[in-house]
């Protein structure tokens, strides 16, 4: 690991702080920034999320990936978590905090705006990041790309009764085009630029493991590029807001406290069962990982559409933001510590060969 790696946390806090500063020194350049996008979408943080997923993308193996479904476990996890606890406790948090322990502190008849900004939030697993947070925890892409796939198909389904039932209301619109764009966007389109790569570059290998060896070194030679995306993304995030950070720092410090338990939370959950079911490492940290984050895009998308731009609703989703990467950041690190309370493989059932970790 180089220093640079090892010290991620504190270029990240220098990341926060320049963005902070940059959406003070120059509106006009952020303003334009933050223009370029549709559907909630910026495609300014698209491009620099492809560098940081990218890597991990030219590391998936079809083959392999063919044989996710023999590993059931992670994928239980991250459906159960994702879909049956996180929307609820999302909203008995929002109930918790500003109906009863922040009501003191906060405008009269807004409390409603609070709670369904967090649970917009809590009912959006992430799509884009957590491929991100999987390789620094040297999780298996395959398994990654399959638990995030899977997320997807049951958000088209899932998220718009969810949300219904929680918020009391039958008018939800989802945005599709925010959905579809993200999901081609963040997943589609590096994953396609990945199996090139992958089969462009192992196309004279001489066996298996020569063709490992070859991908392994590519992206070893790449990975500083998805540290400054990662870096670049988390600037340009607090740029965009940072008018709404100094304006506003005590409503935002109080959006943050239920985010927080709610995050740390449900990490505890995943990575707790992931540990008591003898999942693989590989798997179980990207697992805990969906349930952990968010997909704001869609959050913020539906929140604006729901109660307007400037609604309490739409800052809850995007303090979402702002709360998401040092959090991870702090989890990746408390992962890539626990390797050793997890299974080198995971264990089938008797009369079937194991199943080994990748």
């Amino acid at each position: 690991m180089s220093a640079f790696e090892r010290y991620l946390s504190i270029w990240v806090a220098l990341a926060i702080l320049a963005g902070v500063v940059l959406g003070q020194a120059a509106p006009g350049l952020v303003g334009v920034l933050a223009g370029l996008e549709y559907g909630s979408v910026n495609f300014v943080v698209a491009v620099l999320i492809w560098f940081m997923v990218y890597p991990m993308m030219v590391a998936v193996d079809f083959r392999a990936l063919a044989r996710v479904h023999e590993r059931p476990k992670g994928m239980i996890i991250t459906l159960v978590v994702n879909w049956l606890i996180k929307p609820f406790t999302m909203a008995a948090l929002g109930l918790l905090f500003f109906e009863v322990i922040f009501a003191p502190f906060i405008e009269p008849g807004t409390a409603g705006q609070y709670i369904a900004g967090m649970i917009l939030l809590g009912t959006a697993p992430c799509t884009a990041m957590v491929f991100v947070w999987s390789q620094m925890t040297k999780g298996d892409p395959n398994y990654t790309l399959a638990q995030v796939s899977l997320n997807d198909a049951v958000m088209v389904f899932a998220y718009a009764p969810i949300v219904a039932l929680l918020l009391g209301v039958t008018d939800i619109v989802v945005p599709w085009e925010t959905l579809v764009l993200s999901v081609v966007l963040y997943v589609v389109i590096p994953l396609a630029a990945g199996v090139l790569t992958r089969v462009q570059m192992t196309r004279g290998a001489a066996d298996p493991a020569e063709a490992e060896a070859l991908v392994g070194g590519f992206t070893a030679r790449i990975k500083p590029f998805s540290v400054v995306g990662l870096l670049a993304t988390v600037a340009l995030l607090f740029a965009f807001q940072g008018e709404v950070i100094l304006r506003q720092p005590l409503v935002i410090a109080m959006i943050a406290v239920p985010l927080l338990i709610q995050s740390y939370g449900m990490f505890a959950v995943a990575y707790w069962a992931a540990k008591a079911w003898r999942v693989p490492h590989k798997v179980a940290a990207p697992c805990a990982m969906i349930g952990t984050s968010n997909f704001f895009e869609l959050a913020v998308a539906v929140a604006i559409g729901l109660f307007g731009l400037n609604s309490i609703a739409a800052l809850v989703t995007v303090v979402g933001v702002l709360v998401e990467v040092p959090v991870m950041l702090s989890l990746v690190w408390f992962a890539n510590r626990t390797t050793h309370w997890f299974p080198a493989e995971e264990v089938r059932a008797a009369g079937h060969a194991p199943v080994r970790s990748r």
